[in-house]
């Protein structure tokens, strides 16, 4: 997939929807809270990848319209709540301290 932005406003389409899918889920489940909800997780790894991709075409000097870039930001904000939801990709499970596996899976 060639770096554009419509490839990007695509992105942050199927995230939105997701989204407004996920919440739909945790009403269906008994109105748990999304926070609770596992799905979580993957929602914040394409949060991840959306705000990285923003990142590369910024860095590409692509021409971003102001909305776009508005909705960037955004996502970026969105991303520095959930940034410790991400699967790690630096160190594999079986390397990490009882500590960093329990933050992971989100275990009190």
């Amino acid at each position: 997939m060639a770096i554009s932005v419509q490839n990007y406003i695509k992105l942050a389409n199927f995230y939105n929807e997701m989204s407004r899918i996920l919440s739909a889920i945790c009403v269906e489940k008994g109105g748990i809270a999304l926070e609770n909800y596992v799905g979580r997780f993957f929602a914040a790894d394409v949060l991840e990848y959306i705000v990285e991709y923003g990142n590369r075409l910024k860095k590409a000097g692509i021409q971003i319209d102001a909305n776009v870039a508005d909705a960037m930001n955004l996502f970026e904000k969105q991303f520095e709540n959930v940034k410790s939801l991400v699967t790690p990709n630096q160190k594999p499970i079986f390397e990490m301290t009882l500590e960093e596996f329990e933050k992971i899976m989100n275990i009190d």
